[in-house]
């Protein structure tokens, strides 16, 4: 039944906008590091306020006023204890999670055991309705919990055990009217002392155990009691406005905070970031239903609702600005990435002009390049490559530079090395033996029995290639990781020390290692190229391969998850002739095409493609956090964290942007970054160490599991270096999005694709991104640039990275390692006769 307000109610409103003021102030400085710590001394600092702040009443302050039969005056232990274990479960989920999604569910529930209970009150008003019936309430519930849960369908169920728990908390905080035993019963006049005792005693415990597992947290002491001041505060006012109306107010605040601090800059669609401005609205709506019709200001309540409008309007302006100011860009006033356009345009006409028409020109094309004679077999090779229609003939400068520091060395030496590597301690090659008569490949290591689709992308890129090839012995490195160092000695000394050193360096620092060359290697290169161009200050990448040069970038060092702290890493110093799938410009890792490119979980399949003009307009990128082991606080410098960080705008950096100021393009900076843009989010948090995991789940808004086709469905698409090398590469350049790729590991295929023409090159930076995305998407001239590098890259993948044309680049790669490993040949180099 409706039950009377109390008849000293008048306050009522102001008490509501005191306790949403506090806890909209409370949720917007609050961080999950923090949580545990402000919750302990919330509830050490309730009891104190209440008694300082509550004036002598001849009813108590904190007894809900309501008719029918009376509580008993204290309440159990066994209820204190129940409800105290659900507030600091609640708050471990909180802080451990961040999970809420479900809070919104909370208002149905929470009304029908009122009206079980039989102490609900009538509301007034336009939203009386989402508070009075319950079909009216579960809509605006479920529409909460979509827009909480962000349409993530793990989110939403895991998110219902913290619910759960505060369900039991609010709960027994509700007046009775009828006897229940279904339910944990408090009375809050008697027990707010002891309730808050047990609860901050709860919390400490589970903050000693945090403590132990995960060590102290960042939060200053001084922000901590502040914060917790703040909280108490909030719930203060929040038990006022209770005893007038309903203990549904407290999760109607908590709802109304939530979703008014959630910032609609980092939301990927127009429609997610008014939705939670509706939420704010109908909230608020219900929690001014709830009050009683005598509470004095109400509507003064409105301005909440009011201001909550606020950030999303001047989102909305800020991104219509934003597209204004990118339509200085035209015919007359070109924008940096056309020149870099066509300069790549240029780089790729040229790549297709020098390929040879005849034999006879391959061999003088390979003399010119090489200053060495073809390995035997060339002829048929080259047969082979005009049959499978191979667009690229001479290009093969990959090969060159990685096996020709090995013709310093005898082939007998060549060979002696690989079996002494092959059963060291700790070499974790494998040893594979190629079979020319019958192209097939037999590979073995000491322990391990998965090869990683080794033999399988050997077998296929050769079948019926019988008696084509020669018999050919090679090293196979297993880790996505790099191996070979090779020295900078000269001819002699390497004929001396033919030996090889294997050191373990997993979890630690490499640079130093893999750079320590680069003084050396400095003597005998040219002048260097400028790896970027720095127009108007923003790092457009003009020369990838310079770009890519570790001795040209010592920056590079605190960049690279790879560099800073390798999942697995053990270095090879040495002349040992081992294959990888990638590796930085400083190592000797001879390059071999990634297994997972005929994967199929890699493969393109154009049944999951979408029509350009039905793609998002936006970037998509979906991953794990590989890319470094995590022992310390420097994961925030791994290049999958920076990006992410970055795109989500998590520290709300300045970011810089191309406008027009007094007719003159200069760079600015904001701290806009238009979300719209962007759908990037981590996956899966692992490879770290268990304090770092847990602060990277609470750092990044991690999404759900993702289908592995979604990137089909945006326009640019991002890639970028895990572990090694990327597998999804080749599905995204065979795809009709445009790739944008962030990569210091060299690959097989790097001679062929031609930034800017193929895919769109990315810094280390990061720092021109925000302006490349912008441009790409928000202006009619860089959509039709994207358009065009998607096209231009989807036909390319189709002509020069098919399955045929990675056999034409293995067939001449074995070419190359036979005639290294033959045993009559001596060491030198093979001059041309």
């Amino acid at each position: 039944m409706w039950l009377p307000r109390a008849d000293d109610a008048g306050p009522s409103a102001g008490y509501a906008g005191a306790a949403l003021l506090f806890a909209t102030l409370a949720q917007w400085l609050s961080s999950q590091d923090s949580e545990l710590d402000t919750e302990i001394l919330c509830w050490v600092f309730l009891p104190v306020l209440i008694k300082s702040l509550s004036q002598p009443q001849p009813k108590s302050l904190l007894r809900p006023v309501v008719s029918g039969k009376a509580r008993g005056a204290s309440s159990s232990s066994y209820s204190l204890w129940i409800v105290a274990v659900s507030a600091a479960v609640y708050s471990l989920f909180k802080s451990e999670t961040g999970l809420i999604q479900f809070l919104p569910a909370l208002t149905p529930l929470l009304l029908t055991v009122q009206n079980y209970l039989g102490s609900a009150s009538k509301p007034a008003g336009l939203f009386a309705p989402l508070v009075s019936t319950n079909r009216g309430a579960i809509l605006a519930a479920s529409f909460g919990v979509l827009t909480f849960s962000n349409w993530s369908i793990w989110a939403f169920l895991f998110s219902i055990i913290p619910t759960a728990f505060l369900f039991i908390f609010y709960t027994a905080l509700l007046p009775r009217n009828r006897t229940s035993t279904i339910f944990p019963s408090i009375n809050l006049e008697n027990t707010i002392r002891p309730l808050s005792v047990r609860i901050a005693v709860l919390l400490l415990f589970i903050s000693g155990v945090d403590f132990v597992f995960f060590g102290f947290n960042s939060t200053g002491i001084i922000r901590t009691f502040f914060l917790a001041f703040i909280k108490a505060l909030s719930w203060f006012f929040v038990i006022q406005v209770a005893r007038d109306a309903s203990w549904i107010v407290a999760p109607l605040i908590t709802t109304f905070s939530i979703s008014f601090t959630t910032n609609p800059t980092n939301e990927s669609s127009d429609f997610q970031a008014v939705t939670y401005t509706l939420v704010s609205v109908i909230t608020l709506g219900q929690l001014v239903a709830l009050l009683p019709k005598q509470a004095k200001f109400r509507l003064v309540l409105w301005l909440f609702g009011i201001a909550s409008v606020i950030p999303l309007l001047s989102n909305l302006w800020m991104i219509r600005d934003a597209q204004q100011s990118g339509k200085i860009f035209g015919p007359e006033r070109e924008h940096p990435v056309e020149s870099l356009v066509r300069g790549g345009k240029a780089n790729f006409k040229s790549l297709l002009k020098t390929q040879s028409k005849s034999y006879k020109e391959a061999v003088e094309q390979y003399q010119l390049r090489y200053h060495a004679e073809p390995p035997p077999g060339f002829e048929a090779w080259y047969k082979f490559a005009v049959d499978n229609e191979s667009p690229i003939i001479d290009n093969f400068d990959a090969i060159h530079h990685a096996v020709s520091p090995f013709w310093q060395l005898s082939g007998k030496t060549v060979t002696e090395t690989m079996s002494q590597i092959h059963f060291s301690q700790n070499s974790e090659m494998w040893f594979c033996s190629f079979n020319g008569a019958s192209a097939t490949s037999d590979c073995a290591h000491a322990y391990r029995v998965f090869d990683r689709h080794l033999k399988v992308l050997l077998d296929t890129l050769f079948k019926g290639l019988d008696g084509a090839l020669p018999d050919v012995k090679f090293l196979v490195n297993h880790f996505d990781e790099p191996r070979i160092l090779i020295p900078t000695w000269g001819a002699e000394e390497a004929r001396n020390h033919p030996q090889f050193n294997i050191t373990s360096m997993s979890h630690q620092p490499i640079w130093d290692e893999i750079t320590k060359f680069c003084a050396s290697k400095e003597k005998s290169k040219k002048a260097k190229t400028q790896s970027s161009s720095q127009a108007f200050d923003l790092p457009f990448i003009t020369d990838q391969s310079s770009a890519m040069d570790l001795c040209e970038h010592p920056e590079y060092r605190n960049m690279h998850g790879l560099f800073m702290s390798p999942v697995s890493f053990s270095l090879v110093e040495g002349f040992v002739p081992a294959l990888s799938t990638g590796s930085p410009s400083t190592m000797g890792d001879i390059l071999l095409p990634s297994p997972a490119y005929i994967e199929g979980e890699f493969i393109y399949d154009d049944s999951k493609e979408v029509g350009w003009d039905k793609k998002r307009n936006n970037l998509y990128w979906a991953g794990s956090t590989t890319g470094g082991f995590a022992t310390d606080a420097n994961w925030v410098n791994y290049q999958r964290q920076r990006f992410v960080k970055l795109v989500q705008n998590i520290e709300r950096r300045e970011f810089y942007y191309l406008r027009e100021i007094g007719g003159v393009i200069q760079r600015v900076a904001s701290t806009f970054l238009n979300g719209r843009l962007f759908d990037v989010a981590f996956t899966r948090i692992f490879q770290c160490d268990r304090k770092y995991c847990r602060d990277q789940k609470r750092f990044f808004k991690v999404g759900g599991w993702a289908d592995k086709d979604k990137a089909l469905k945006s326009r640019l698409v991002f890639d970028l270096d895990g572990n090694g090398i990327s597998g999804r590469y080749y599905k995204l350049l065979a795809s009709k999005s445009a790739p944008m790729k962030q990569t210091l590991l060299r690959e097989w295929h790097d001679d062929r694709l031609v930034p800017w023409v193929h895919y769109i090159p990315v810094s280390q930076s990061l720092e021109e991104l925000p302006e490349l995305v912008f441009y790409l998407t928000s202006t009619e001239a860089g959509q039709n640039r994207a358009r065009e590098i998607a096209e231009q890259g989807r036909d390319w993948f189709f002509k020069a990275l098919r399955e045929k044309d990675m056999a034409v680049y293995m067939y001449r790669l074995l070419l190359e390692l036979a005639r290294l490993q033959d045993p009559s040949r001596e060491a030198g180099f093979p001059a041309i006769h």
